[in-house]
C-alpha cells in the first residue's frame, strides 16, 4: 500500500525553523522528523512513498538524494564525475518527490498525488506529526467497514496542567495531561481513490469541504488512537519531541535499530 505524505506547507507557525528549511526537515534527534514518520511505515512493510513537496522542496529532494551518495563508501571519478556508491546501509524505500505547487493547499496537494498513488487504497499523513499508532489495525479497520475514508482520531495532549476543585480547593493537580473528552483530526488517513473526486481543485482544504463532504456521505470513519501522538507545529512543539528522544525512548519509534 503507497503512502503520500503532505510536505509542501511554509510551516510559519515554526518559523525559527522554517526561515531555512521546509518543516518536515526540521531534525528530532539526529534526523529529519520526515524521516522519522517514513520509518513508522516502514516498520509495518510500507516502502512506497509519494511525497507532495512545495516550500522549499529542493531540499527534501537534496537530503532523499544525499541519504543514500553519503551512506557508507563512495568512489569519486574526477575526470568523468562519475560516483560510484557502495552497499548502503538505508532502508529499502521508494520515494516519489512529486512538486504539488508553492501555494497549493493540502487538498489540492493530495489530488496532485493521485497519479503516483494510483488507483488502490493508499495511506496519508502530514509531513509534521509523529504517533504510535498501529497501522496494520488502522488498515484492518478500514477493510472491515467498506467506506471510502478513515482518519486516526486522537485525544492530544492538554497545553496547560489541568487542575480540578473542590470550592477553592484543588483536589487533583496533573502535568499536562491527555485531555480527557474531544477528538481531533491526527492525519494517519487510510483512503480510497475515489476519494480524489471530492477534492475539486488547487485551492482546497482537504480538512474542510472535502472531509465535510465525505461525513455528510456517510464515507469518513474514525479509527480512535487512545495512545501517543504528537505534531509539531510549534517550537515549543519541537523541543518536547527533542527531550523525549534525548530521553532514549521516544513514545514514537517503533522500530529498532
Amino acid at each position: 500500500m503507497k503512502v503520500g505524505i503532505l510536505a509542501g506547507g511554509y510551516g510559519t507557525r515554526l518559523a525559527e525553523e522554517t526561515e531555512i528549511r521546509p518543516k518536515p526537515m526540521v531534525e528530532i534527534g539526529p534526523k529529519p522528523i520526515l524521516w522519522h514518520i517514513m520509518m513508522h511505515y516502514y516498520h509495518y512493510g510500507h516502502r512506497e512513498f509519494a511525497i507532495a513537496l512545495g516550500y522549499k522542496g529542493d531540499f527534501i529532494k537534496r537530503w532523499a538524494r544525499d541519504m543514500v551518495q553519503l551512506d557508507g563508501h563512495m568512489r569519486v571519478h574526477t575526470a568523468t564525475g562519475e560516483v560510484e556508491v557502495g552497499e548502503s546501509n538505508q532502508p529499502n524505500w521508494v520515494v516519489d518527490l512529486v512538486e504539488t505547487g508553492l501555494t497549493t493547499l493540502t487538498g489540492g496537494r493530495i489530488k496532485r498525488l493521485g497519479p503516483w498513488l494510483g488507483n488502490e487504497t493508499f495511506m496519508l499523513t502530514w509531513g509534521d506529526g509523529v504517533s504510535d499508532v498501529d497501522l496494520d489495525k488502522l488498515v484492518a479497520f478500514h477493510k472491515s467497514h467498506g467506506k471510502l475514508a478513515t482518519m486516526t482520531a486522537v485525544r492530544p495532549a492538554a497545553r496547560y496542567g489541568h487542575l480540578e476543585f473542590d470550592g477553592d480547593q484543588i483536589i487533583s493537580f496533573e502535568e499536562k495531561p491527555q485531555t480527557s473528552e474531544g477528538w481531533i483530526n491526527g492525519a494517519f488517513f487510510v483512503l480510497e481513490p475515489e476519494v480524489l473526486d471530492y477534492i475539486d481543485g488547487d485551492d482546497v482544504m482537504f480538512e474542510h469541504a472535502p472531509l465535510e463532504r465525505l461525513a455528510a456521505d456517510g464515507q469518513l470513519m474514525a479509527y480512535k488512537h487512545e495512545a501517543f501522538w504528537q505534531c509539531m507545529d510549534t517550537l515549543r512543539e519541537k523541543q518536547i519531541l527533542q527531550k523525549m528522544w534525548d530521553s532514549g525512548n521516544p513514545p514514537w519509534k517503533t522500530w529498532s535499530d
